[in-house]
C-alpha cells in the first residue's frame, strides 16, 4: 500500500501539525441572561449550569471569563411583565435597565465586544418580534420601533448590534438609523437565517418571552429551506450587515456551509439553548462524557463554516481549552 493516511495519526505531535480545524475563545461569544435587581443568580432549570442574574453578578461572570480568554458576550434582557406593552417602548426608554447595564459593563470592561439583542419580543405583551395587530404581525410598522432600539443601544455602548426579529428590510432601517445618529461604526450582527425552530424553549423560559398566541412563523424561516437562506444572505449584504447569522447552528450545519462559500461576510452561528441542553441532559446521564462532546459539538460548527459562535459551553469550553 503506497498510501496510509494511518501514517498522519500515528502520534498526538503528527495529528496536532496537521489538524485543519482549529477553535479557540476568541471565536466564541457567550450569551448571558441579565435581570433586574441585585444579588440575583437564577439557575435556568431547562438549561443546567446557566442563570438568570443581576448586574453585579454579571459583571462578576464576565470578570472571570475574561480571565479565561473569552472576550465577547451577547446580552439578553429578561424584563418583567408590568414594563412590557404593544408597542415595546421601554426597550428605548433611557431607563431601561438593559441600557444601563451595557454602559456599566462597557465601562469596567472596555476591551470586551458587547453584542445587543434587537426584537420586540422581550418588552413586548403580546411576545412577538413584531408589532401585532388583530394578530397579524406587521413588518413595516415594526421597523421604526427596532431603529429606535438599535440606536438607544448603540449610545449604551453596544460594540454590535444584533436584529433577530426577522422583519424584512430592518437591516437597511437599522444602518440609516445608526449613520444617522452618529454611530457608523457600530456593527450589525445580522439574524440572517433564523429559523422556526423547535431547539429554543430554554431560552424563552430565560426570558419568559413565549408568543402569548400564535408562534414565530410567519417570520422566521421555514426548517425544510436552505435556497431561501440565500436570500435573506443576499439582502442583509446588500442592506449592510458585517456578519451574516444562522440559528440554530448544530442542525443547521449544512446552511452555515452555504453561506460561508457564498459570502464573504463573516459567518456567525448560534449554538442555541435546546441544543445545548440536549448534550447536557446526556452528560448528566452518563451517556456521554461532556469534557469530550462539547468540544467535537463547537469544533463541527467551526469547521462547517462559522466564523463566531454564540454559545452557552463558552465558558466551560475556555476552561477545556486552556488545561
Amino acid at each position: 500500500m503506497l498510501r496510509r493516511p494511518r501514517r498522519n495519526r500515528r502520534s498526538s505531535a503528527i495529528r496536532g501539525m496537521i489538524r485543519e480545524t482549529r477553535l479557540t475563545p476568541d471565536h466564541l461569544v457567550y450569551p448571558l441572561f441579565i435581570f433586574d435587581g441585585k444579588n440575583i443568580k437564577d439557575e435556568i432549570s431547562s438549561l443546567p449550569g446557566n442563570y438568570r442574574m443581576s448586574l453585579d453578578n454579571v459583571l462578576l461572570e464576565i470578570e472571570e471569563c475574561v480571565s479565561l480568554g473569552l472576550r465577547s458576550f451577547m446580552i439578553f434582557p429578561a424584563v418583567a411583565e408590568k414594563l412590557k406593552n404593544k408597542t415595546a417602548t421601554y426597550s428605548y426608554n433611557s431607563k431601561n435597565f438593559y441600557l444601563k447595564a451595557a454602559t456599566k459593563i462597557k465601562k469596567n470592561f472596555p476591551e470586551i465586544t458587547l453584542i445587543s439583542d434587537v426584537a420586540m419580543d422581550p418588552y413586548s405583551s403580546d411576545g412577538h418580534d413584531g408589532l401585532v395587530k388583530n394578530g397579524k404581525i406587521l413588518n413595516d410598522p415594526t421597523l421604526p420601533i427596532l431603529g429606535k432600539m438599535a440606536v438607544a443601544q448603540a449610545k449604551a455602548g453596544f460594540d454590535i448590534i444584533g436584529p433577530s426579529d426577522m422583519m424584512d428590510g430592518r437591516v437597511q432601517y437599522i444602518r440609516e438609523a445608526l449613520d444617522k445618529a452618529g454611530f457608523s461604526e457600530t456593527g450589525i450582527m445580522s439574524y440572517t437565517a433564523k429559523y422556526a425552530s423547535a431547539f429554543y424553549g430554554p431560552f424563552r423560559d430565560a426570558l419568559d418571552s413565549a408568543p402569548k398566541a400564535g408562534d414565530k412563523k410567519t417570520y422566521q424561516m421555514d426548517p425544510a429551506n436552505q435556497r431561501e437562506a440565500m436570500i435573506e444572505a443576499e439582502l442583509d449584504t446588500q442592506e449592510g450587515a458585517d456578519f451574516l447569522m444562522v440559528k440554530p447552528a448544530l442542525n443547521y450545519l449544512d446552511v452555515i456551509s452555504l453561506l460561508k462559500n457564498n459570502f464573504d461576510l463573516p459567518i456567525a452561528a448560534y449554538h442555541v439553548s435546546g441544543e445545548c441542553a440536549m448534550l447536557i441532559a446526556a452528560c448528566q446521564n452518563g451517556w456521554l462524557e461532556y469534557e469530550k462532546a462539547m468540544p467535537e459539538t463547537l469544533t463541527s460548527i467551526h469547521r462547517a463554516g462559522a466564523d463566531v459562535i454564540m454559545t452557552y459551553f463558552a465558558k466551560d469550553f475556555a476552561r477545556w481549552y486552556a488545561r
